[in-house]
């Protein structure tokens, strides 16, 4: 191949070379650059929930059992044979108030009733006729000292005659022996009417004693019915009919079924926390609980724990003093009234002695409080979205905790929107994309008004 023949063939290769390298060399200079992607991250999705004051229960649990508030026990006050048993006087039965239930023997008391009302007629006869006869001797002193006086004013005539001669000197003694015979009979019936008051507080007292006696055998014939003082449910029945029983015997008893209580074992800083918002702002008595704590302002739900579908509304009665070290323990006391009402056994049972109880104390706190779940806490701070959708870190500070809510004293302000995902990495500024979770409201707010340590 000749060299010009060569370079006729190449030159076309050349000249696409050279057109393509313009072509590129006008875009490089002419072209608009392509455009550059933002190095952002995508925004999270986060949940949130609105910071509103909203009403917190504080409540206290405890276990214990049942007992009944009032026991009664019948003891014999006098001797004798059982003559009557009610047929209901069974353990177990409920009776009402004023029931007859046992009779003992009253034959010998009654006799010593009347003995005791003949004796007592007997002084008031007696006590009649000496104030009848201070009567009849008074008005008849009242004769003989005018007697006394005429035969005085004949005395005094006679010894006048006398001294004159005009009477015989028997005549004038005759009158003295007759005046000191009258002074007699006067000096004796004022004896008699001395004496007359001292009988009277000798009979006085006889009848005391009487009247004593009557009313010891009033008592002791009352003592032979045994009446049942209050409604209530039998337990031990200890006699028989015919039974001879003596003073002091005990002859039933009885639970009384207007009120119960349940003794439960509470720990020691849940009961402060929850007595912290019923103080009194002046005790009266300093270590009168009732005067520091207004213990009728927390309910009480006593429930059974065999059955947790049963409860009974009651209230906190009292707190006893003790203890217990191991637990840390104090013993509270919970009033159920009418333990009995709707009682329908098996599927609803009264409250009786015995039973194994769960009582749950609650008291709310005296204002509404802001209140975010635990979770939502990170180490005394709180992950808020502001008004710009960005993540801001805010540190509160927790004024209860409350099982698996933080009850908010500084940090949080209504509308405030708080992040309740675990949100990893929490960068401060970062963009968010909230939305609110109205079931978390909602949830957050039921748990707040049944809350527990």
């Amino acid at each position: 191949m000749t060299m010009p023949a060569f370079t006729k063939r190449l030159f076309p290769i050349l000249l696409a070379l050279a057109a393509g390298a313009a072509i590129i060399a006008f875009m490089v200079l002419v072209g608009t650059p392509p455009g550059r992607v933002a190095d952002e991250a995508p925004a999270p999705a986060v949940r949130v929930i609105e910071a509103r004051p909203m009403p917190v229960m504080l409540t206290a649990r405890g276990f214990g059992t049942a007992r009944p508030a009032r026991v009664w026990q019948a003891v014999a006050s006098v001797n004798g044979p059982i003559t009557f048993r009610n047929p209901g006087l069974k353990n177990g039965n409920i009776l009402p108030a004023d029931t007859r239930l046992l009779q003992i023997d009253p034959t010998r008391y009654e006799l010593a009733i009347a003995a005791a009302e003949a004796d007592m007629a007997a002084l008031k006869t007696e006590i009649s006729q000496l104030e009848q006869e201070r009567s009849n001797t008074s008005d008849l002193m009242t004769l003989e000292q005018r007697r006394l006086e005429l035969a005085t004013q004949e005395l005094e005539r006679v010894r006048s005659l006398a001294a004159s001669g005009t009477v015989p000197r028997a005549r004038l003694d005759d009158q003295e022996r007759a005046t000191v015979q009258q002074r007699v009979a006067v000096q004796t019936l004022e004896n008699r009417l001395r004496l007359i008051p001292s009988q009277l507080d000798h009979l006085a007292a006889q009848k005391a004693r009487a009247e004593t006696a009557l009313a010891r055998a009033g008592r002791d014939l009352e003592d032979t019915e045994i009446i049942a003082p209050f409604a209530l449910r039998i337990g031990v029945v200890e006699v028989e009919m015919g039974q001879q029983v003596a003073p002091g015997q005990r002859l039933v008893t009885g639970d009384g079924i207007a009120k119960a209580e349940a003794v439960v074992q509470v720990r020691l800083s849940e009961l402060r926390r929850l007595l912290a918002t019923q103080s009194r702002a002046v005790p009266t008595v300093p270590l009168n609980l009732g005067a520091h704590f207004d213990l009728s302002a927390i309910t009480a739900d006593v429930r059974l724990v065999a059955a947790g579908d049963m409860s009974w509304p009651g209230r906190l009665e009292r707190i006893e003093n003790e203890i217990d070290p191991a637990t840390r323990t104090v013993r509270a006391i919970v009033a159920v009234d009418e333990p009995y009402r709707g009682a329908s056994p098996p599927e609803r049972l009264p409250l009786v002695r015995g039973m194994y109880v769960e009582a749950v104390l609650s008291s709310p706190l005296e204002a509404p409080a802001i209140v975010v779940p635990m979770s939502a806490v990170h180490q005394d701070t709180v992950y808020l979205v502001d008004d710009e959708d960005r993540l801001r870190r805010v540190p509160v500070r927790i004024d209860l905790s409350l099982r698996d809510l933080a009850v908010i004293g500084e940090g949080l302000a209504p509308g405030d929107r708080v992040i309740v995902d675990d949100l990893v990495p929490a960068i401060e500024g970062m963009r968010l994309r909230p939305r609110q979770d109205a079931e978390a409201e909602a949830a957050l707010a039921r748990a707040a008004a049944e809350s527990a340590p």
